[in-house]
């Protein structure tokens, strides 16, 4: 069995070795959240933001992320992601949107770190498209929710 962590001759970290580990159907969903002013969650559902659509553009921003977790995480394994996406849930009252993020593959190693880096950045983009109206937002609670497959199994955390 692989270890989780791995140490060389020399004292170094690498990236763990999963040549040996089974090939099965894996997922991950992580949970985020970014409050703000009611004004400027009115300015994201209406539209209204300068930048453009705030939430597609959010979307497409951990999409693009969490197929390229691997060049921002030093001893991320580079994976063939089948499936990803983003989605959103707007709270009026607790003037906040939340961001999930689902990724999915068949592979070797599990998707954890690219659900959470989706989440993270489709944050940020909100957080960057929405700045110039409301230097407040909070950015918070980036979490892994649950993970499916590999050897550890499923796991639901909420």
């Amino acid at each position: 069995m692989p270890k989780l962590t791995h140490i060389n001759d020399d004292g170094k970290a690498s990236m763990v070795d999963v040549t040996e580990k089974k090939l099965t159907h894996r997922t991950a969903i992580a949970r985020g959240s970014i409050n703000m002013t009611s004004n400027t969650i009115e300015l994201v559902e209406s539209g209204g933001a300068k930048k453009g659509d705030v939430l597609s553009t959010a979307r497409l921003a951990g999409i693009m992320a969490a197929k390229k977790t691997h060049d921002l995480i030093p001893l991320c394994h580079p994976l063939a992601l089948t499936s990803i996406s983003v989605d959103f849930n707007l709270n009026k009252e607790s003037n906040s949107i939340e961001v999930i993020a689902k990724c999915g593959l068949r592979a070797q190693t599990g998707v954890e770190m690219e659900a959470l880096t989706a989440v993270s950045v489709a944050t940020l983009t909100i957080y960057d498209m929405c700045k110039a109206v409301d230097r407040h937002m909070l950015i918070s609670d980036i979490r892994l929710i649950s993970k499916t497959g590999g050897q550890s199994g499923d796991i639901e955390i909420q």
